[in-house]
């Protein structure tokens, strides 16, 4: 455990952005200021210290009370974030024009001795709390906060972003409801969530949908096309079908927008596409595709994940003042707790086969697609 005073900490948001980043630097930030500790915030990942001279404050700001107020409830990063900037895998094109993976973590390490800074809070998915543990492993002291729409981080109840995206999608499926009725089509509905669904599933049974894909159960789209002429055997001309992004059907692959490449996950999308084409053959059922996409990501926080992105910051803060270091803050109602982050690195929470949220839709005659 870490025994020298901490004076200064920085934070950094990577990975995706999600609503409820801006509350957690106010929390940070506030939380620290009350321990007479500075804060300073790290501009796009950790790219406000590998490319300083890209930012006219240095890449690297302080943070004071008056710098973070009334951003609580405002959506996105006031520090940017990147999902291409890993440390330990950063891509760099050479002299010859190839791109290779090149380590700079002792860069960062450098940096932190140079300022004297003595802790770093990490908000960030999978992909960062995996940079922030090894880190932590490195020798520096960190604490992670989890944020990610898609709620498929391990060892927390929820992460902030997921109710907002959550929220929205609902809303939207509330208005196609009104417009595939009218028209008696087949409204398919594709949602972000990579290749957890915690997204669709929780949208699609709050939205009414009639059909649910996820990536946790491999489909068949004769199944589901059965499920949509049932229903207009019984008086529905019309059906909602909700598609997470990572889903795929039985036999078949996840659709694609670009493969992986160095220093950049794959981009899942086209998944609603191929399934409305589908459905549209088996059922004669005029379709059509909405893609939500970006837009589960923006706006302002609900009143949940404002929450719960404050308990998290002021958490991680708590965590550093007590001494605590290489873990990560947690829902677990009603309290937080820290967590390992080795043992939250590298992992996925998928939506469990025996879940009660699962189990709701089957026993609200919800097609799954098996």
């Amino acid at each position: 455990m870490p025994s020298t005073p901490i004076r200064r900490i920085a934070i950094c948001t990577g990975g995706g952005d999600a609503p409820g980043l801006n509350a957690v630097i106010r929390a940070v930030v506030i939380a620290a200021v009350n321990r007479g500790w500075e804060c300073y915030g790290i501009r796009d990942g950790f790219n406000g210290i590998l490319f300083p001279e890209r930012y006219v404050d240095g890449g690297v700001l302080r943070l004071t009370r008056e710098r973070v107020h009334g951003i609580g409830h405002l959506g996105g990063t006031m520090l940017g974030t990147t999902n291409k900037g890993n440390p330990f895998h950063f891509p760099t094109r050479m002299p010859d024009g190839s791109v290779r993976d090149l380590d700079r973590s002792d860069e960062i390490l450098e940096y932190f001795g140079k300022k004297e800074i003595d802790a770093l809070v990490s908000v960030g998915g999978d992909g960062s709390l995996t940079i922030a543990d090894a880190l932590h492993k490195k020798g520096l002291r960190v604490v992670g906060v989890p944020k990610t729409i898609d709620n498929d981080l391990d060892k927390t109840m929820t992460t902030f972003g997921f109710d907002t995206a959550v929220s929205f999608a609902t809303d939207c499926l509330d208005r196609l409801h009104s417009t595939a009725e009218s028209h008696h089509r087949l409204m398919v509905v594709e949602v972000m969530g990579r290749y957890a669904g915690w997204i669709a599933l929780h949208s699609g049974i709050a939205g009414n949908a009639h059909a649910i894909l996820l990536p946790e159960i491999p489909s068949d789209l004769d199944i589901v096309a059965s499920h949509i002429l049932a229903r207009e055997a019984q008086g529905h001309p019309y059906s909602v079908v909700v598609v997470a992004e990572g889903a795929a059907p039985r036999n078949g692959h996840t659709e694609l927008l670009a493969p992986a490449e160095i220093g950049h996950a794959e981009r899942l999308g086209g998944m609603g596409e191929h399934v409305a084409k589908a459905l549209q053959e088996r059922t004669g059922k005029d379709a059509r595709v909405v893609v939500l996409g970006h837009l589960l990501r923006g706006g302002s926080p609900t009143a949940f994940d404002r929450l719960a992105a404050l308990r998290f910051g002021a958490a991680a803060v708590r965590a550093l003042d007590e001494g605590l270091t290489g873990v990560m803050v947690a829902l677990a109602f009603p309290n937080v707790n820290y967590i390992p982050l080795e043992e939250v690195a590298g992992r996925m929470k998928a939506v469990p086969m025996d879940s009660d949220t699962l189990q709701t839709a089957r026993d609200l005659g919800i097609c799954l697609g098996d």
